[in-house]
């Protein structure tokens, strides 16, 4: 019942704060829009603790307002509504699979976020250089948050790293901030249930990249992986049932 409750208020909440963003890209400039963004965040983050039981605690140090690229575990719809609640300012890459949500496109690119094809190739290629080229020209840095997996996967699993993180953070001579995470057991991928527990964003140390791209790569997602398994270990006797060791409870929201 508690899923429910929150998935009609959750969509009800994006559909009010998609019109009231679309509003706000009117207005020059970014600032006004990425508050109204943050503040979607934050509401969304109230959602989940109040209806769903779903707490955040976060680890490490956030890089609010710092020159940063966020490479992070992507296990869950909600990983972005989290960091951007969590990061301050920060520019995000997404998949253009985003642009079939009506308003959405026209907020994304008025605030700057970097859209990258789903298919790969050279079109993904060409709109993160030049993604790379806008982060350039932007007067204050600001943190670029990116999925080197490309897509939402299950707890316990991963994929490879694709090396567009790389590109960036060599590209803008910025280190790299590998982030992990558990909340994929709270809030799996994008279904319709939710669980009640602990959902923690680890800010790990940062790496300073290399000449050596498959080897920052390598760094980049052992880091993120084992943390990530540390988490969900540490946190399943209250998540997901699915992940739960054998014999222990859950609480299911």
């Amino acid at each position: 019942m508690r899923s429910f409750i929150f998935n009609i208020a959750y969509w009800s909440l994006s559909g009010f704060y998609a019109i009231i963003c679309a509003v706000l890209a009117l207005i020059p400039g970014r600032t006004v829009l990425m508050h109204g963004l943050r503040s979607y965040a934050r509401a969304t983050l109230i959602l989940m603790r109040l209806v769903c039981g779903i707490k955040i605690e976060v680890r490490g140090t956030p890089p609010k307002d710092q020159p940063v690229v966020i490479g992070a575990k992507h296990q869950s719809w909600g990983d972005g509504i989290v960091m951007m609640a969590k990061c301050g300012d920060v520019n995000f890459v997404c998949g253009d699979h985003m642009l079939k949500f009506p308003l959405i496109g026209w907020v994304l690119k008025r605030c700057g976020a970097i859209i990258l094809s789903n298919q790969g190739g050279p079109a993904a290629r060409e709109s993160l250089m030049a993604g790379i080229v806008r982060s350039q020209g932007e007067g204050r840095p600001r943190p670029v948050l990116i999925y080197p997996e490309g897509h939402l996967t299950e707890v316990g699993t991963g994929m490879r790293f694709r090396s567009g993180v790389w590109h960036m953070a060599r590209a803008l001579e910025r280190p790299i901030v590998p982030v992990a995470t558990n909340l994929g057991q709270c809030w799996p991928q994008q279904k319709w249930s939710k669980f009640k527990g602990t959902a923690v964003i680890d800010f790990l140390d940062p790496i300073q990249p290399s000449g050596n791209r498959d080897a920052d790569l390598a760094e980049l997602q052992t880091r993120v992986e084992t943390r990530s398994r540390a988490l969900e270990a540490e946190f399943a006797p209250t998540a997901n049932p699915s992940h739960a060791p054998s014999g222990q409870s859950v609480i299911c929201a």
